[in-house]
């Protein structure tokens, strides 16, 4: 595919086109169209004064061009061009399809040779029938004759003449079919008697065949193919005798009749049986003794016999003559008296005794049933005609509209009356009457078959002469007058002008699937891609022209191909539903075998194909290493935690006992003996009592801080009200020590771990009584509806405040802003609160200024009960 300016400069071309004039696609660009095709393309381009370029064009366009194509080392090939203009904001540009044809050039030129031969052949043919001429011409009792390859006859001897009733010059040229009963033409009865001799070499058989006159007579047949030295077909010869002037033919004929599948009776020229197979006497239920020697009007009252009487003017033979070859519906009368529809097929034999008739009998009961079912049909399917959303037009094979319903008369504009017996090219101009004619080598139904159960789009035209685009389907209806076509039709105005704009959106989307950063695969419903960007290439190792077309399952062997089958209760679309908007995490396989994890995103987009699938496919390999890395330290970690708070529970309760007497002592030491020694020795007591001291609050605090995660009790309904008063209980003597003022709004029943709760009041309480300057510590504690499941709690203080600076760090163990000497404390009452609102789902934060006190806050699940 090229695409070049109105300058004749290629703009645009395809890989096809690389590779078949073996340049490479930045050599091409913006170069003259005359380097590979230097005659007959630019010179369409080019517009002169009194017409467009777009005039220029039309003479082409739509229509194949032979030109001369001319490679990159010079050589030329023969090429076909299909031109089609495209409309841009740069002017008009051609595309140009281009078809190498140095094959088809070459089976010409063998089709020539082959042509040269066949007719050398003929003459070799004619030659030969000259000399076999006179030895065949005084064979009187059997036609002999020779035909080509075709079944046209080209030799004719004085024993055919006799025997056929056509002289040499009458009948040479013609197809030997003619000596066919019509029947056996309509099945194809010549065609497969050559193609049998062709086959096995020599072909035999006993049958009717018609003469010139229209009589018909039974033959015994012999087909030869002819040969030349090569083994090539060059004809075929056929060895007839005429089996009623033989003493054998008797003894055949019946031996035929036996083996009818029909009812055979034969009938001489005064009504009489004197011949019948068994199938006549059960369809009519007599013997055949019964039979022999009967009127015909005993089995078939009327009709039959009458048919069988010739005035002075006619033969008996002309008599039949206006119903031989044509299925006669009459009445047949069993022997119990019972009668039932027949058709009769007539043929007349000629013998010593005259003419006499055979007549091939068949019950046509269920025939008949079948028709009044059919009439019954035909209401419901005028029914069925009128409900359809689509027109529906039935059309004979003359091409004349013979049923059509209200839709069809809305959408052409016409009434039914104006429609019924016109021509079907008044509404639809082109393509589909065409359709309806069969040429002299097949039948209506064959030249229908090419477009049966699939959409035609063409054109309609509607009464008020507008045109406007339609797509038809079109199915052949049997019926007594022959093949009927019923065709639903379609007004697709608003298809075609979605259409239109899908195809602006079509390049808009290619782009994007270019620029995406992920592998991108576009995938039909048949498991086939049709669309991939440059990312999917490098992902899967492939090049763009590998993957087109392929299985989807090449590259993604297990996952994603399944979910483009629906099964019998679902679509596509539904199918694809549970995946859609969500990655799937799958394993992609490279050119070279090797497989990677991936993660894909589905997203359906419907065209004029059905759904397709795009997938953005992302390589996940780093982030599958990393989650495993994640996974094992988070391992570790776990088992650091669980051994860390082992440590911290033993540690603390081990060494409870030891540091419990050292600080009995060294407060024994500090009572009995302060005073009595040196200043020093009462300093060094005061220490050791005081690190005692502070040991045991350390230890305490750990074991607090340990036993939160592994002994808190399960959240139940809880008053933070209550919990709060038994903090304060306990802060009684910090509270009156330090004249603080504690309030608090009323408070809500939430989910916790009570003694939890009380132990998270009494250390934020206890703090914003402990770190105050001068003045009255006052604490506020509120709660207000966080969300509709939740509860803010807020702890308000008048105290120190605390810098933006350390507000990250406060939470953290043995965390302290302040010298010991300042205030007393191990630093982790604050690391314990938040500890204790993790545990129910929550955390705390501080908002706190320098000297303008501290708000911590934090949040717990609400429960129906409220204080």
């Amino acid at each position: 595919m090229v695409v070049v300016n109105e300058a004749g400069e290629i703009v645009l071309l395809n890989v096809q086109a690389e590779k078949q004039f073996r340049y490479s696609r930045d050599e091409l660009l913006g170069q003259q169209v005359t380097n590979i095709i230097p005659e007959g393309f630019a010179e369409r381009l080019v517009a002169d004064g009194l017409r467009s370029a777009a005039e220029a064009l039309a003479q082409q366009i739509g229509t194949g061009i032979e030109l001369t194509g001319l490679r990159r080392d010079g050589s030329e090939f023969p090429i076909e061009i299909m031109l089609s203009p495209l409309e841009s904001a740069e002017g008009i540009l051609v595309t140009a399809a281009i078809r190498d044809i140095s094959v088809r050039r070459d089976a010409e030129k063998n089709l020539a040779r082959t042509e040269g031969e066949r007719r050398r052949a003929e003459e070799e043919l004619r030659q030969s029938e000259e000399r076999y001429r006179m030895l065949l011409d005084g064979v009187a009792d059997h036609a002999i004759f020779m035909m080509d390859t075709r079944g046209q006859i080209v030799s004719w001897n004085a024993g055919a003449e006799r025997i056929k009733g056509y002289k040499a010059d009458e009948i040479i040229g013609r197809n030997f079919s003619c000596f066919f009963p019509a029947h056996d033409v309509e099945r194809g009865r010549p065609e497969e008697v050559l193609r049998l001799t062709a086959l096995n070499g020599r072909h035999e058989e006993q049958g009717l065949r018609v003469r010139k006159d229209g009589s018909r007579f039974l033959a015994s047949v012999t087909f030869t193919a002819l040969r030349d030295a090569s083994g090539n077909l060059r004809g075929f010869s056929e060895f007839s005798h005429d089996l009623s002037e033989s003493r054998e033919s008797g003894a055949r004929y019946r031996g035929l009749l036996e083996a009818a599948p029909d009812a055979m009776v034969v009938v001489n020229p005064r009504g009489e049986i004197v011949l019948l197979n068994v199938q006549a006497e059960k369809a009519f239920g007599y013997s055949r003794d019964e039979l022999i020697g009967q009127q015909v009007r005993n089995i078939v009252p009327e009709g039959f016999a009458e048919r069988l009487i010739a005035d002075g003017l006619r033969s008996a033979a002309d008599a039949l003559a206006q119903q031989i070859e044509s299925g006669i519906e009459l009445t047949g009368l069993r022997k119990n008296g019972t009668e039932f529809p027949i058709e009769i097929m007539l043929s007349p034999l000629e013998n010593a005794e005259g003419i006499l008739i055979t007549a091939a009998i068949r019950d046509i009961s269920l025939r008949k049933d079948a028709e009044k079912h059919l009439a019954q049909m035909e209401s419901r399917y005028r029914g069925l005609l009128e409900a359809a959303p689509d027109a529906m037009v039935v059309v004979n094979q003359a091409g004349e509209i013979v049923l059509l319903n209200v839709q069809a008369e809305k959408q052409f504009g016409y009434s039914r009356d104006e429609l019924f017996g016109q021509q079907v090219r008044n509404i639809i101009p082109e393509g589909f009457a065409e359709r309806l004619l069969a040429d002299g080598l097949r039948p209506t139904t064959e030249a229908l078959a090419q477009q049966i159960g699939t959409g035609i789009e063409l054109i309609g035209m509607r009464k008020n002469g507008s045109e406007f685009p339609i797509e038809i389907m079109l199915s052949p209806l049997e019926n007594a007058e022959g093949i009927l076509v019923t065709a639903a039709i379609r007004d697709i105005s608003v298809r075609k002008a979605a259409e239109s704009h899908l195809a602006q959106l079509e390049s808009r989307y290619r782009g994007l699937l270019e620029a995406a950063p992920d592998a991108m695969v576009v995938v039909n419903q048949a498991g086939e891609i049709v669309l991939l960007n440059v990312q999917a290439e490098n992902q899967f190792g492939y090049s763009r022209d590998e993957l087109f077309g392929q299985q989807v399952r090449n590259i993604i062997p297990e996952g994603f191909a399944e979910r483009l089958i629906a099964d019998g209760l679902r679509s596509t679309a539904e199918a694809l539903a549970q995946q859609i908007g969500t990655g799937i995490e799958l394993v992609g396989r490279r050119k070279n075998g090797s497989e990677f994890p991936i993660e894909i995103m589905l997203s359906p987009l419907e065209n004029a194909d059905g759904i397709l699938v795009t997938a953005a496919i992302r390589d996940i390999t780093t982030r599958k290493a990393a989650e495993a890395h994640l996974l094992r330290k988070v391992d570790e970690l776990n088992r650091s935690n669980e051994e860390l708070g082992q440590f911290a529970y033993i540690a603390s309760h081990d060494l409870q006992e030891p540091l419990r007497m050292v600080a009995s002592y060294t407060q024994l030491l500090s009572r009995r003996y302060k005073g009595r020694l040196d200043s020093d020795a009462d300093e060094f007591i005061a220490f050791a009592v005081d690190g005692a001291n502070r040991m045991q609050g350390l230890i305490r605090d750990l074991l607090a801080y340990s036993r939160i995660g592994t002994e808190g009790r399960k959240l139940t309904a809880t008053s933070s009200e209550g919990a709060l008063q038994q903090a304060l209980l306990n802060l009684r003597g910090a509270i009156e020590e330090g004249g603080a003022l504690v309030t608090h709004d009323p408070l809500p029943t939430v989910l916790a771990d009570q003694m939890q709760l009380v132990q998270l009041f009494q250390n934020l309480v206890g703090n914003a009584i402990k770190y105050q300057g001068p003045g009255t510590p006052t604490v506020h504690i509120s709660a207000v509806r966080h969300d509709v499941k939740k509860w803010l709690f807020s702890i308000q203080d008048n105290g120190l405040g605390i810098d933006e600076k350390y507000v990250g760090r406060i939470f953290g163990m043995f965390q302290r802003l302040h010298k010991r000497e300042e205030f007393a404390g191990t630093g982790i009452g604050l690391a314990i609160c938040k500890k204790i609102v993790e545990r129910h789902d929550s955390s705390i934060t501080v908002a706190s200024q320098p000297g303008m006190g501290s708000t911590f806050s934090f949040a717990l699940a609400g429960n129906e009960r409220k204080l």
